[in-house]
């Protein structure tokens, strides 16, 4: 067993105040979308004869949030959102199918069906927290480490923080499509669930003076996201807790920033209503709430992405959650034992005295971190929940030699 880096902090720095968002508005098509969500006995995707629906689960658009009647049927009235609908795949399920689907072209009111596999589990839920795969084909080896590693530990699923690809930030698109194929064609080789969230190399070509790509570009920005990972906000159950994957990834002209934008915090306020008040929450996004590292890195003002960004005529540090204080607002008082980051290519646990939530960072799968002599490894760390309590996690390390890469 090895041990993770501990930073024990005993209090909260205020955080600053929330700005509006960078992010284009939904579309607002207003046009109504249902289906079923079932239960796919024979795990062939479609819905045949004595398949039951399953009642009181979330569907959403990434806008709208509305839940299953006792058929397993939803409706939602007016669609939003952008082009993409999604179950919040409850406990004891998993979606043997994409767990979203393109709702451009369907046909109301029974387009859209979601099949889910019953999944039974036992009284303990094992799941892997990886991060900053960096996906080329120089690093191609590390990610099948990380693969290898999964089948060993056959956990129930898998969260990848965010920073999936090498980069698609600076490059042109069919560099950046390469990137993104490349890391779908070994997402399908994991036999577990594998759930991701954007980073900031997965925001397509907002640096236009390197990447030489236009805004109008129909994958600018969170788009090329969309079209390869499906929501970039979303959630799904497991283990008695709510998991919900959030972009903390936003962008102002050629600037990615950590925000969360009001878009997803109003769509955070519906999804969390539609489940108990008691059940806990634990959130996975990739630039985190609060860290450490940024101290540990030190100061920059250096390009490619200085310290502080300057926003609205307000400036602040870009590499952590500028209105976190915003979003743990939302969780409204709910149980909330763990939020889950990734970016600083460190394995890192914040704690706050008189403070519930544990910030929690996983180490880079692309290569080790840290600077100034403190070398910190590559590596994954494994989480067990027992009847919806999340456990302290263990620290894996990767096994492979270090070959260090920037964030």
């Amino acid at each position: 067993m090895y041990t993770i880096p501990i930073l024990l902090l005993t209090s909260l720095a205020a955080a600053p105040l929330a700005r509006p968002p960078a992010s284009l508005p939904p579309s607002q098509s207003g046009r109504a979308l249902g289906g079923v969500v079932f239960v796919d006995r024979n795990a062939n995707g479609r819905r045949d004869d004595g398949e039951p629906g399953v009642r009181d689960v979330a569907v959403s658009d990434q806008e709208h949030v509305v839940v299953t009647d006792a058929q397993g049927a939803y409706r939602i009235p007016a669609a939003g959102g952008f082009g993409l609908v999604f179950v919040s795949v409850p406990d004891g399920f998993i979606s043997r199918a994409p767990f979203y689907r393109s709702a451009t072209g369907a046909q109301p009111p029974s387009a859209i069906d979601f099949p889910l596999v019953p999944a039974p589990q036992g009284a303990t839920v094992t799941f892997v927290h990886a991060s900053d795969t960096h996906i080329s084909d120089a690093s191609l080896a590390r990610t099948q480490r990380l693969r290898a590693l999964v089948d060993s530990i056959r956990p129930a699923f898998v969260l990848v923080t965010g920073d999936l690809v090498r980069d698609a930030l600076r490059v042109g698109e069919r560099e950046a499509t390469s990137y993104y194929e490349l890391f779908a064609s070994e997402a399908a080789r994991f036999d577990r669930p594998l759930w991701t969230v954007p980073g900031n190399h997965e925001i397509f070509g907002i640096e236009r003076d390197k990447s030489g790509v236009s805004a109008d570009h129909p994958l600018y920005g969170r788009a090329m996201y969309r079209r390869y990972r499906g929501p970039d906000y979303y959630s799904f159950n497991a283990g008695g807790v709510h998991f919900v994957g959030l972009n903390t990834v936003d962008i102002d002209d050629t600037h990615y920033y950590g925000h969360v934008d009001s878009l997803q915090l109003a769509w955070l306020t519906r999804d969390l209503a539609a489940i108990p008040a008691t059940m806990p929450v634990i959130t996975f996004n990739h630039i985190p709430f609060y860290t450490a590292m940024e101290t540990v890195n030190g100061y920059s003002d250096a390009p490619p992405a200085p310290s502080v960004i300057t926003v609205g005529g307000k400036s602040d540090f870009r590499h952590n959650v500028s209105n976190a204080a915003e979003v743990l607002a939302g969780l409204g008082g709910r149980p909330y034992p763990l939020a889950l980051g990734g970016h600083v290519h460190a394995p890192e646990r914040l704690r706050f005295a008189g403070v519930e939530t544990r910030f929690e960072q996983a180490a880079a799968v692309v290569g080790a971190g840290g600077r100034a002599g403190l070398k910190l490894p590559s590596g994954v760390t494994v989480y067990r929940l027992t009847r919806g309590r999340v456990d302290e996690g263990r620290f894996v390390e990767l096994g492979m030699n270090e070959r260090p890469e920037s964030k």
